[in-house]
């Protein structure tokens, strides 16, 4: 890829000009790639030039203002930095009162640094990507600064994209939740534009598939045939509707074997957060998930964890589990099935035995509407383990 004298920091292939220029050593633990390479959309020289010129004075700018944050400057507690929660005061007019100003790059070092303690390493990336894509297409403005047109220019770009109905509602999600608590942290009432953007929230999703009963029966015969923890994993999820996530990062204590009735206990850990608060419950042990947990109890001995493999670090490693326990799966199960079909599958199965709607909330964690419902400490173990052992 030879570099045009003509344009700087650009090449040509197939007669279209890209933008090329490298991160420096030094701010390399800021991206995810070595380089920044990009199409400029033309076949002109002269336009490429100046589009070239144009990106790599505002890179040679942010480069800038990313060293000075990481540099032990004189007086750099004085600075506006994310890190350090401050914000600046723009005055509205001469000899008006100052109101206080964050940028949206600034809102996420706000966002993470209160937010983000605990937090998986996925939370941290979510909000830096989503706000890099509002950076991207509108600029790294004041919050107050953005609009609707603004908001409806960055949902033609996710669609540009391609990413799916679902997707976009996350960043949506994030994006707004970002500025809404920065501007809450900073005190300033504002309209944010990123809400109640029209797209179509379907668009590109597919329905997970459950997995059917004789396919689930005949993937636990296996489970017992290969026995390793792979597949107590996977036999664990599936008598108990439990997300993946949830059973990845168990400890042994988590499994309650010499209890009258045999359960699991899913809570909130330091290295697995619940992802809601209606997620913490008890789960009676069955079936399949019941001979998984007895061979977790036997043949995991150096380890506090049920399963040390996805447990190397400070955080579960769920996505890893997932990947490789859904190329398992692949063989077995219809096309649009994988592992959070188990939990599909539980439903269907405690609705095919009758069991009441809100007992099958509580077995998978999920919310039940109405006031009413968060009263009490919910149905007894027995009551659960009976329509369990029906749906088994």
């Amino acid at each position: 890829m030879a570099k045009n004298k003509a344009a700087p920091h650009s090449f040509v292939k197939d007669g279209i000009y890209y933008f090329c220029r490298r991160v420096p050593n030094d701010l390399r633990h800021h991206y995810t790639s070595t380089k920044i390479s990009y199409s400029l959309r033309t076949r002109s020289v002269t336009v490429a030039a100046s589009r070239a010129q144009r990106a790599a004075q505002k890179l040679d700018e942010y480069w800038y203002h990313l060293r000075v944050q990481n540099s032990d400057l004189p007086g750099k507690h004085m600075l506006r930095l994310v890190q350090s929660g401050a914000v600046a005061a723009v005055p509205t007019q001469p000899g008006a009162p100052t109101t206080p100003s964050v940028k949206l790059s600034e809102a996420v070092g706000i966002y993470l640094k209160l937010k983000g303690q605990g937090r998986p390493i996925t939370f941290k990336r979510a909000a830096e990507r989503s706000c890099g894509y509002v950076i991207d297409v509108c600029g790294d403005r004041d919050i107050t600064a953005y609009t609707k047109a603004d908001a409806n220019a960055f949902r033609d770009d996710l669609l540009k994209r391609k990413l799916t109905g679902s997707s976009i509602t996350r960043v949506f999600g994030t994006v707004r939740s970002i500025i809404n608590f920065a501007a809450s942290e900073i005190g300033i009432e504002t309209t944010n534009p990123f809400g109640k953007v029209y797209y179509d929230r379907t668009a590109g999703v597919e329905d997970r598939e459950p997995i059917p009963l004789d396919a689930i029966r005949t993937l636990q015969a296996e489970c017992r045939k290969l026995d390793d923890d792979l597949r107590w994993l996977v036999a664990l999820v599936s008598d108990t509707g439990m997300r993946l996530a949830e059973a990845t990062g168990l400890l042994k204590e988590d499994l309650k074997l010499d209890d009258p009735i045999p359960h699991v206990i899913i809570r909130e850990h330091p290295w697995r957060r619940l992802k809601t608060a209606g997620s913490a419950r008890k789960v009676p042990l069955v079936g399949a998930s019941l001979w998984a947990a007895h061979r977790v109890n036997e043949c995991v001995t150096d380890s506090a964890f049920a399963f040390p493999r996805y447990n190397k670090t400070g955080q579960t490693n769920a996505n890893s589990a997932s990947a490789a326990l859904n190329k398992w799966l692949k063989p077995h199960v219809p096309k649009k099935a994988s592992m959070h079909s188990f939990r599909h599958s539980m439903r269907d199965r405690l609705r095919a035995v009758e069991c009441p709607a809100d007992i099958v909330d509580q077995i998978g964690g999920w919310q039940t509407e109405g006031v009413g419902h968060s009263y009490g400490s919910g149905y007894p173990l027995e009551v659960l383990a009976k329509w369990m052992a029906n749906a088994a």
